[in-house]
């Protein structure tokens, strides 16, 4: 089995998008990339659109090599609504009816819509597939995040090689898992490779410690019980003290980020935005010296709705 994760925080974008292939097996998961509107009441630095073009161009091209697309929910930054990156092929994605609410549930709508004809659409809540290569299972609603949260919910995907007797388990925004629900169908599931969102520690201020402590200890109570590799970003990327906000994760030796589990240094630019627009402003001029003045940037094009969760 192979697994590529194509965009996430540490490769320095929002994004949990990951192409796993399985024998003769292609499949696409969550296939969407944004960036953060504005963060410390800054816009998107230069390195970022850089970082989106990159992980866009790395989505389609991944695109290209799929039979299936897996998409968790619709949140904006874990799927796409153009129809070009799903035509011709199996799609698996969350029911838009069920377990579903407010601007989720009219993105759903609108691109089950515009996929008639395009691709095969199927309901992805607790479906079971038995390919030649492969198996694979989807769970039924899990929370996004803590239990009764308003972020709705996201369905698991488990991929299956039972030639290799591995068990890739996509789990994207459990949020840790914050749910102890959520942290017991993982373990009921047995991963060998575990990919989801880390706990969100960037909105301590407004979840609470002890609720991010409650996710790292569900996360270790995963690994402990299945000995599985985990690839922890996206939310906990967020969080510029990342490295020491988890170190009880990463000192154990199988939690890593996505683009450490590629080989790569972390580059998670939203948490650094307020350093790299700091690089950009020149000091004050001093007594007679020309002032400089910055010229405005070409307005940008921003895809409808791109940003949001």
């Amino acid at each position: 089995m192979k697994v590529i994760p194509l965009a996430a925080e540490s490769l320095g974008v929002r994004s949990m998008a990951t192409y796993v292939e399985v024998g003769r097996t292609g499949i696409l998961i969550d296939p969407g990339a944004t960036l953060a509107p504005s963060r410390f009441g800054l816009p998107p630095a230069e390195e970022e659109w850089e970082a989106l073009r990159r992980a866009n161009d790395r989505i389609s091209a991944y695109a290209a090599r799929s039979s299936l697309v897996f998409v968790s929910h619709y949140h904006e930054d874990h799927f796409r609504s153009d129809p070009a990156s799903y035509a011709g092929r199996l799609v698996l994605a969350k029911d838009p009816r069920r377990m579903i609410g407010g601007r989720q549930a009219q993105r759903a709508e609108a691109l089950w819509k515009a996929l008639e004809g395009q691709a095969r659409v199927q309901s992805a809540d607790g479906a079971q597939r038995r390919e030649m290569d492969l198996e694979l299972y989807v769970s039924s609603p899990l929370p996004h995040g803590a239990d009764g949260t308003t972020f709705g919910s996201v369905v698991v995907l488990t991929i299956v090689d039972p030639a290799e007797r591995e068990r890739f388990i996509f789990a994207s925004d459990l949020q840790g898992p914050a749910s102890p629900v959520a942290a017991a169908y993982l373990v009921q599931q047995r991963p060998t490779l575990l990919y989801l969102s880390g706990p969100v520690s960037y909105l301590e201020r407004e979840v609470g410690r002890d609720a991010i402590e409650r996710a790292v200890d569900h996360l270790m109570r995963v690994v402990d019980a299945t000995g599985c590799r985990v690839i922890m970003d996206h939310h906990a990327l967020r969080d510029a003290r990342f490295a020491e906000r988890f170190a009880r994760l990463w000192e154990t030796g199988r939690v890593v980020t996505a683009a450490a589990f590629l080989g790569l240094a972390d580059a998670p630019l939203e948490s650094r935005r307020n350093i790299a627009w700091a690089a950009t402003r020149k000091p004050p001029a001093r007594a007679g010296e020309p002032r400089a003045t910055m010229t405005d940037r070409t307005p940008r094009k921003f895809a409808k709705g791109g940003f949001r969760e």
